[in-house]
């Protein structure tokens, strides 16, 4: 992508040290958006440098933008700082009012070509995990493996699945905080961070079972997974009940501790052996 200004007979190409010459100046992000690092810069050099340019080129109207509204928004930013977005291989002379129609289809049609594209890999997601496959990424305790027809699956790896059946079973039993469970954990392998180990408890593929969302009319529901449990689903509704018992109470609650006034601290500092 360029900007061009006239320069006597022939057009110049603008290539000022500060701004193609710089590194980073490689556009490999998707035209879903304008939130994209090099076009930001672009944006801010023609901003800096109102007037000073005539032309925003690009291949095709598909790599300018993938969302009509948005591409109308920018050209009209561009044509406030006295340049125009061209296509090199789909050009327009938007000063011809049949033009426009042209311009709709070219914007319009990627943005048709995304969305059906969207529709049709939720619809593949929805149809293997109805069929108990889990096609996405793979929770903590499983791998991702693919089958001779090319249709993905999970598979439990050691020593993570060991740890995950052992901190469920200590999180059924009531007698440790998820931060201590998950700080033993570590040293038997598990692998990942808290924040991962709070969604994976949650999630019942470790009982066998995947989860369909909810989707338009459809409601959410679990099926029985082709994938080998970790776990008993008896053993992951007991954890699920003890979990759903430690929610957090309100901060005005939770403060509030035994303990003298003179503690300075009090309500902040944590007891390394019980957590409180």
């Amino acid at each position: 992508m360029f900007t061009a200004k006239p320069r006597g007979s022939f057009t110049k190409i603008l290539c000022t040290p500060e701004y193609y010459h710089s590194p980073g100046t490689l556009e490999d992000h998707s035209a879903k958006t304008f939130k994209r690092p090099v076009w930001t810069k672009l944006l801010a050099y023609l901003k800096r440098n109102k007037y000073k340019s005539d032309l925003v080129l690009f291949t095709k109207w598909d790599r300018f933008s993938r969302n009509t509204s948005d591409a109308y928004s920018m050209i009209d930013i561009l044509r406030k700082l006295g340049v125009e977005a061209q296509a090199i291989e789909q050009p327009l002379d938007l000063s011809v009012p049949e033009n426009k129609m042209m311009l709709a289809f070219y914007l319009a049609a990627p943005e048709v070509e995304n969305d059906r594209r969207s529709i049709n890999v939720i619809n593949g997601m929805r149809t293997a995990r109805k069929a108990g496959r889990c096609a996405a990424a793979a929770p903590l305790g499983y791998a991702n493996c693919t089958d001779e027809s090319g249709k993905k699956y999970i598979v439990p790896v050691e020593p993570s699945a060991s740890a995950m059946k052992w901190i469920f079973e200590e999180i059924a039993s009531g007698h440790y905080t998820i931060k201590e469970i998950y700080r033993r954990a570590l040293l038997k392998g598990l692998k990942g961070g808290l924040n991962n180990l709070y969604i994976a408890i949650r999630n019942p593929v470790y009982c066998g079972k995947v989860t369909v969302p909810k989707y338009k009319d459809e409601e959410r529901r679990l099926v029985d997974g082709i994938h080998t449990p970790i776990i008993s689903e008896g053993l992951f509704y007991r954890a699920q009940e003890v979990m759903d018992a430690r929610k957090v109470s309100p901060v005005s609650e939770a403060t509030k501790v035994d303990s003298i006034d003179q503690l300075q601290l009090r309500g902040f500092l944590i007891c390394p052996i019980c957590s409180r």
